[in-house]
């Protein structure tokens, strides 16, 4: 691509003006500021990195919004969300997988996220029988990402018992099920699916799910990459877990299996404020899902606490009932005004900006989750999202205020390009292949309420 150049960008040092970017080969090779731009140049007025969604089920972005119907009892949680959900993926085949994830990754690069985390348990036949390709499944995601352009650090999940000390799975989750040694199979077959500056990972899905023993074993298996785990999400779950080990979820996963920058613990919505103190010292990551959790009513994370001990956030989008990273980092600091009921409370006293405190911290802590590179740094890749510059939100702002504007202020989204290692795939705010990834997405839709 000719060199891009902005008025403003967002850099690792701080805010900088009239900024222009080399390209090659997909990564940033130069990065110049107070320069002019040069004849061909690409001309941008705000920029800023492109966001890591640290947390993806992909698949449920094709359920959104059937789940907000209380059914035969007043007890409508968790659990019985999760019901839904176990109907629903009965219904999907690989070919509707591909289309649902298609959909959720384009409207990620709409909002911002340019690399995504997918938590990928949907790996056998609705039968519950593996398919001839153990990684049917995870090359419908690889595929979906391809479409997009989108980055994808690929997260096989783990998932072999219902409940905590290896009870059996029940008849709807026979579609997650491993053992090890499939499992290691699926997790060989998913190498090569990968494309370039993709990853790959592991997830054991819960302590619900694995025992210690097939946890170790896990932790060990190549490729070394990150490990995502639910934690603490529910408080049944804690109970649980209290139950069958007189510990809580995190408590244990901290005393037993040494979480270090390698993880990421998705939710851990439920802790003790010594857990919280003991995860922020690990150096892992808390993968936060915001608008799931509160579309779940999990709890509200401790992320004050959680951020003055030096803590590591990451925000995803979980069950796609709305994809949107503003929204997410919003909805993360209203929680915690709601519940300390007072304002700015994530803000910093490096970050007195609410917004650009919580831009960085999960820019810098979604890339450790991703393990990928943050930020616009030379050697880097090129993901720029540009913001509208004539959006109303923005108007007569600059530095912070762009970001206070963009998290706090606008009605619709302020983006307008995006760009993934030099490639342009959103204009307008509109992914380029966004019509026809649509109408594939519905027609899946009507197949599948048709069923």
């Amino acid at each position: 691509m000719p060199a891009f150049w902005s008025a403003t960008a967002l850099l690792p040092g701080g805010w900088a003006q009239d900024v222009r970017f080399t390209v090659v080969d997909g990564r940033i090779a130069s990065v110049d500021t107070d320069t002019a731009a040069a004849p061909g140049d690409e001309l941008h007025r705000i920029t800023l990195p492109g966001l890591a969604n640290v947390h993806s089920h992909a698949f449920q972005r094709g359920m959104a919004g059937l789940a907000e119907h209380r059914g035969g009892t007043s007890d409508d949680n968790f659990w019985s969300w999760r019901e839904v959900m176990y109907r629903f993926l009965d219904r999907l085949a690989p070919d509707d997988m591909e289309a649902i994830a298609a959909m959720a990754y384009a409207e990620m690069l709409e909002t911002g996220y340019t690399h995504v985390g997918e938590f990928h348990y949907l790996h056998n036949d609705a039968d519950g029988r593996p398919y001839r390709d153990p990684a049917e499944m995870a090359a419908r995601i690889a595929a979906a990402a391809r479409t997009t352009g989108i980055g994808l650090t690929l997260l096989p999940v783990f998932y072999a018992h219902s409940n905590f000390g290896g009870q059996a799975p029940n008849h709807s989750q026979r579609r997650f099920i491993h053992d090890l040694d499939s499992f290691s199979r699926m997790l060989e077959a998913c190498r090569p699916l990968l494309a370039d500056g993709d990853r790959l990972g592991i997830a054991p899905h819960s302590l619900r799910a694995v025992t210690p023993d097939e946890l170790a074993a896990l932790i060990d298996m190549p490729p070394q990459g990150p490990i995502h785990i639910h934690a603490a999400e529910q408080q049944q779950e804690v109970g649980d877990c209290l139950a069958w080990s007189g510990q809580r979820p995190v408590e244990w996963l901290l005393d037993h299996a040494a979480p270090d920058a390698r993880w990421c613990l998705i939710h851990a919505t439920h802790l003790s404020d010594a857990e919280t103190d003991a995860l922020a010292a690990s150096g892992a990551v808390a993968g936060l899902c915001p608008i799931t959790e509160a579309n779940l009513g999990d709890g509200i994370f401790p992320a004050s606490r959680f951020l003055a001990a030096g803590g590591r956030i990451g925000t995803g989008t979980d069950s796609n009932i709305l994809i949107d990273p503003a929204q997410e980092l919003r909805a993360l600091e209203y929680s915690q005004r709601l519940a300390h009921q007072a304002r700015n409370v994530l803000a910093s006293e490096a970050h007195p900006s609410v917004a650009r405190r919580l831009f960085a911290d999960t820019l810098a802590g979604g890339a450790q989750a991703m393990a990928i590179e943050p930020g616009l740094a030379v050697g880097h890749a090129a993901d720029f999202v540009t913001l509208d510059a004539a959006h109303p939100a923005l108007h007569g702002r600059t530095g912070d205020q762009l970001l206070d504007g963009w998290i706090f202020a606008a009605r619709n989204s302020c983006i307008d390009t995006v760009w993934k290692r030099g490639k342009q795939l959103v204009a307008g705010g509109r992914h380029k292949d966004g019509a026809q990834v649509t109408a594939r997405y519905l027609k899946v839709v009507d197949r599948i309420m048709a069923r």
